[in-house]
């Protein structure tokens, strides 16, 4: 991406004035690549680049929820989906590992309980490359998490998740689909002062809200406790269909399972202290 043509482009848009700006890149993603613009009146905005039904994803994802104050405003969207422009926030990703309880109940009433359904005929899953239930796309997930963790963790710790995961309804009626942020991590809110102040760089998934919490939740290694799940969880507003379903704390270990491949791959790290909660929150599976 040539940062000074795009300028140009929107220059020629009459999006922004290229005379009064300057940029610089940022720090991006293994496909996307991002720019900081500043424009002399002290605006900051962000163009950022992916493959195009990346790019239609997202800014389809970011003008559903544009009522939505922790998420940046979307100004532009290139005609063939090449980039997209939005607002830049202000503050920092660096996430302090303390108070998780309180991070989550403000991203369950922010943020989560404003989810929006969408038709359940368009699919489940990656919201630019569906399958036909959310059973499916779970499924599909473990199976490469396994992968990666087969030899850190034992062979009946996948026949667990596997299992809790096949409970599903396979035509998941008993869930209604929602438009899910789908990398709700810790390194991807903005803060302030340790204030949460922004959400970023959705990866939009058609699926059940919990999923979200349970991601954030799971996303740093700290307070992966029962209670602040339990805490959190209850100030979740969108109904959900309890029957045939799975407990919060099946959903967790699935979750928590997801997680642990990720880490392995990106934060070896705090892989001791994941798979200390694993063998936590597996314990709680079993008590039942």
């Amino acid at each position: 991406m040539d940062i000074r043509e795009i300028i140009k482009e929107l220059s020629h848009d009459l999006i922004l004035d290229s005379e009064s700006i300057e940029y610089e890149q940022l720090r991006g993603g293994t496909v996307s690549k991002l720019f900081l613009l500043r424009t002399k009146d002290g605006n900051k905005y962000v163009v950022k680049s992916n493959e195009p039904q990346i790019t239609e994803s997202e800014a389809y994802y970011l003008n559903i929820y544009k009522n939505l104050k922790l998420l940046p405003n979307l100004h532009f969207i290139e005609r063939s989906n090449r980039y997209l422009v939005y607002s830049f926030i202000d503050g920092s990703t660096n996430y302090e590992r303390k108070n998780k309880q309180e991070l989550l109940t403000t991203l369950v009433q922010e943020f989560i309980n404003h989810y929006k359904t969408v038709p359940n005929n368009v699919g489940w899953g990656w919201a630019d490359e569906t399958t036909d239930s959310w059973q499916s796309f779970l499924l599909n997930r473990i199976i490469e998490a396994n992968k990666i963790i087969k030899s850190h963790l034992k062979k009946e710790d996948y026949e667990l998740v596997l299992n809790l995961v096949k409970k599903y309804k396979v035509n998941d009626l008993f869930i209604e689909p929602y438009l899910l942020h789908g990398d709700l991590g810790v390194h991807n809110l903005i803060f302030t002062n340790e204030q949460l102040n922004g959400v970023i760089d959705p990866t939009p998934i058609i699926g059940d809200p919990l999923y979200d919490l349970i991601y954030t939740f799971c996303s740093s290694p700290d307070d992966l406790s029962k209670h602040t799940i339990d805490s959190a969880s209850s100030y979740l507003k969108i109904e959900r269909n309890e029957i045939n379903n799975l407990t919060l704390y099946e959903n967790v270990i699935i979750g928590l399972y997801l997680r642990i491949g990720t880490c392995i791959k990106h934060h070896p790290n705090d892989l001791k202290e994941y798979l200390s909660s694993w063998y936590y929150w597996k314990n709680i599976i079993k008590k039942g």
